[in-house]
């Protein structure tokens, strides 16, 4: 059962890791998961699954109180992860059962805008 969340569950403004915090982290980043694609009418998805030892070293304010789960990351604070993946993705939900695993979804049909 995955639990959706609102925007009183993230940070008013994205949260950036200090120097020291993104070195630990550093560790885990050869070891995130990607899945493939999948979509709806609206949307693309995947997952991205961290290691579950990833969560430890990750700052307890990315946490929600609340749940004990991450917070919906703003796109700066999932990137400083070190999470890679193409623009337009947005982290919406949490799958509250595997707390290392993070949704995201875009618009089916997002385009880059060429400057």
């Amino acid at each position: 059962m995955a639990m959706e969340k609102g925007g009183s569950s993230r940070n008013r403004r994205p949260r950036l890791l200090s120097e020291s915090e993104r070195l630990r982290l550093e560790e885990f980043i050869d070891l995130i998961h990607y899945s493939d694609r999948y979509s709806d009418k609206a949307y693309e998805y995947r997952h991205v699954m961290l290691p579950k030892q990833m969560l430890k070293a990750i700052p307890k304010d990315y946490f929600d109180t609340e749940t004990g789960t991450l917070k919906i990351l703003h796109e700066e604070e999932w990137r400083g992860l070190g999470i890679t993946q193409s623009l337009g993705w947005q982290h919406y939900e949490i799958h509250a059962p595997e707390p290392h695993i993070l949704l995201f979804k875009r618009p089916k049909n997002f385009q880059v805008n060429a400057q």
